[in-house]
Order: C-alpha cells, then structure tokens, then sequence
C-alpha cells in the first residue's frame, strides 16, 4: 500500500493540532452557554436545561456530520474546476466519504493536500453547528419541548447552516468572493443564531410570569448569577482558540484569515484581548451603574462579538475600541427586547445586535482591505480581487437574516399548528427536572401541579404555600 510521507511531516501534524485545539475549544464554549443557562434558570429547570442543551448540540452535530460540510467544500471543488463539484464533494465528504475515512499519510496529496488538516475541519465544522443549535437553545429555556428542539437542532445541522456557511464562510464563499468578509463567522453564529432565536422567542411567548403574575406565583428568577460568571469565563478562555482557528497557516508563509486575508496570529490575538479589555470595562461601568451584575460577565464576549468580523485585518487598538461599543449596543438590544415584550435577554442583545453592528461598522473601518479569492486562481476567485465595503456587509447581514427569520418562522408554524412547540402549563410550573426526569436534581422539591399551584398550595419554588417567610 503506497503511503505519501508528506502528509505526516512535523509540519503537518503541527498544523492539524492547531485546528484540534480551537475544535476543542467550541466544546468549552459550549460548556460556557450550559453554564450561563444553569445559572439563569430557575432550580427546577437545571437539569433539564443542561439535558436539552447537549442533545441540541449532539444532534445538530449529527446533521452536520450527515453531509452538511459537503456544501463547504463544493465552493473548492467549483472554483479549482472539479467536474461535478457538489457530487464529488459529497461523495468525498459525507459521514461515510471517502477522504472522511481514509488516513492521511494514504490520501495522494494531489487529490487532498494537507489531508489531516481538512479532517480536523470537518469536525471544526461540525462544532459550529452544535454550538449553533446550543446558542438558540439558550434563547427558549424552561418552555420548549425537547422533541421540537431536537428536530429543529438535526435541520439545523443538516441544511440551514450549512448554506449560510456556503454563502457567507470561506475565501471562495459567493458573496465573499465579491467583497464580503466575515472572519469568526459572526453571520453564520451569531447574526444568524440571534435571528433564529428572536423569531422563536416571539413565537413561544414570555414565560409564565415574566410580564405578568400567574396563578401559580411563577416567576423567571435566576437561579445562581456566579454560574454565569464561570460560563462567561469560559468563553473569554476559549474565543482565542476558536479564533485563531479560523484562518489558513501557510508553513513558512505566515497566517491568513478564513478569507485568505493577510493577517498575523501576533495581531489577532491582540486584537481579541484588546476587545475583552474594551469590553469589559465598558460592562464593568454598565454594572456597577446599573447595579446589573450580569454585564461584568457579558461585557467580554459583547465586546468580541462586535469586532469578530475584522480582527483578523484590523489593528488591534481599532478593536479596543469598537470592542467597548459591545455593551452599549447589547444594553439598548435588550432595552428594545423589553420594550417588545419579548422573552429574549441573552441570545439576541449579546450575539444579535453587536454582531450586526460589528458586520457594517466593520464595512466601514476596513474599507477597501483585499479580500477573498485563493492562491493560484485567476478571474472571479483571484487572490484579494475583491475588497470589503459596507454595502456588502450589510448585504451578507440582510440575506442571513431573511434565511434565518423564514427558517424560524416556518418552523413555528409547523410546530405549533402540531401543537408540539411549547410545553404544557402543567410542565413548566412543575418545572422540567420532575416533569421530565422525575428529579428535582437538588432531592427534596414535590412535584406540583397547576391545578394545584392554582389552588394555592404551592409558591414559586414548588414548596409549599407558606414554608418560606
């Protein structure tokens, strides 16, 4: 059996653990948003909510693995002149493909080069959508029903990120190839995700007692704000990885962003940092201002989010800068969301409004910068023939939120005409851990009802009427 050494040289496994270590690191980022959300519920929603959480994603992942990473590769495959480029893509890369299940060191290097680098990034691939699937999760917690969450999470995975990946993802991507740029995939994550959410949210409705009092005394307090603190943590940990991830390194050559935009890992992870810093002294001002303790945490990741697009072609005191703008763009979201009457204070003030801000402040602050293409191409995928603007910007950002507010509406209505979208009333005053598990995961919670919380026999926690001074 002939075997290409070339594959295996220290360069290339060096390169492959690069990309191991930011697929891992989506796996943390998960973890964060399970913390984040255990920390917000209420105590009878705890485990339920880590439970639907990490099936959304492992089912989305499974959707993902199916074919969906297919369509990325069909963007090589078309502009190098492969015949049958989506066939061929598919072929090679579904779960059962071939380049998918062959060893590197026996893959012919003209047929795939860096072979285990591109096996790593299908799995990167497949990370996104379950980080995807866990981040709408966070939006429709303690009333969803696991069966439509799961179904959503695998159509997810299998079709809807996957195109707007294809559309908006990669240096051979269509609209980057005309002038997009987009190097975290703040559309594919957050403005798609955010989008997808505020649709969902609005369709489910607020949770019992959040805008109004219900009969049972039910009421959407959080159940430990210190949780959302080790979440929030957590992703500061793991963005960087995720990141720097998301690019080429060319052995010998240098760093070069998802768009094959000239860049430097020095650079980027400055910028990063530089926009956690912005951020977190602008959501440190927020909370102590406020007496809101939650943007200490979120002020971070706002201040990331809002800069994703162009850390990797902007200098890093721009993204110092723009990263402080994070929270002041996620507080007026979520001022509007309660203005709305929506029951939407995560998903779409942190990843909604700063990633669409993020995408055309950013068309504007990088303005002209060469984008797209990819080396040794000529005509539409040249290297750097197209350069970012706002108009494209903001183009990629209104094409992703029509794909996602039609996907989430027509799955509502689906769901719902089904009458499987929301859980019963029964069901969430009881709270989702007995319902579901026949544990309150805390040992001494009784299962009651709406009748009788109705009936005045119950508070809030499910303890009985009276017990609590």
């Amino acid at each position: 059996m002939k075997t290409f050494p070339a594959q295996v040289s220290s360069d290339m496994v060096l390169l492959a653990f690069i990309y191991i270590a930011g697929t891992l690191a989506v796996f943390v980022l998960i973890l964060g948003l399970c913390l984040i959300d255990a920390g917000l519920v209420r105590r009878k929603n705890v485990l339920h909510t880590w439970i639907q959480k990490l099936t959304a994603a492992f089912v989305a992942g499974l959707g993902q693995a199916i074919g969906g990473y297919a369509l990325w590769q069909y963007t090589f495959n078309n502009a190098f002149g492969v015949p049958a480029p989506f066939g061929t893509a598919l072929k090679d890369w579904w779960v059962g493909g071939a380049f998918l299940n062959t060893h590197a060191a026996l893959i012919n290097p003209n047929a795939l080069p860096e072979a285990d680098t591109q096996q790593v990034f299908f799995v990167f691939f497949v990370t996104f959508s379950m980080a995807v699937a866990a981040l709408i999760h966070s939006s429709v917690v303690e009333r969803i029903r696991s069966g439509a969450l799961y179904a959503m999470s695998f159509v997810l995975g299998l079709i809807v990120v996957p195109v707007v990946a294809f559309l908006t993802w990669g240096p051979l991507s269509p609209l980057t190839a005309r002038g997009l740029h987009d190097f975290e995939g703040v559309l594919t994550i957050y403005v798609f995700a955010g989008t997808w959410a505020l649709v969902l949210a609005w369709r489910l409705r607020p949770r019992l007692g959040m805008h109004a009092p219900h009969a049972s005394g039910a009421r959407p307090v959080p159940h430990n704000l210190s949780l959302v603190g080790a979440g929030a943590l957590l992703f500061m940990i793991a963005l960087p990885l995720v990141m720097l991830a998301s690019g080429f390194i060319a052995p010998g050559q240098g760093y070069y962003g998802i768009n094959y935009s000239t860049s430097g890992i020095g650079t980027v992870l400055s910028g990063i940092v530089l926009a956690m810093i912005g951020g977190g002294v602008v959501g440190a001002v927020l909370a102590h201002t406020r007496r809101e303790a939650q943007w200490v945490f979120f002020g971070p990741v706002t201040g990331v989010v809002i800069c994703g697009s162009i850390i990797d072609v902007a200098k890093p005191w721009w993204c110092l800068l723009l990263g402080a703008a994070g929270p002041v763009v996620a507080l007026a979201t979520m001022r509007l969301m309660i203005r709305l009457r929506v029951d939407e204070l995560k998903v779409v003030p942190l990843a909604l409004g700063p990633g669409i801000v993020g995408m055309i402040a950013g068309g504007f602050i990088a303005w002209g910068t060469p984008t797209g293409g990819y080396p040794g191409l000529t005509g539409t995928y040249a290297l750097g023939r197209a350069t970012i603007t706002p108009a494209w910007q903001l183009l990629g950002v209104v094409i992703v939120v029509a794909i996602a507010a039609a996907g989430s509406f027509v799955f509502c209505l689906v769901t719902q005409a089904l009458g499987k979208l929301r859980v019963d009333e029964d069901h969430e005053v009881a709270g989702g851990d007995l319902t579901a598990w026949g544990t309150d995961n805390y040992g001494h919670e009784p299962l009651i009802t709406a009748a009788a919380a109705a009936a005045g026999t119950a508070s809030i926690d499910n303890e009985p009427a009276g017990s609590r001074k």
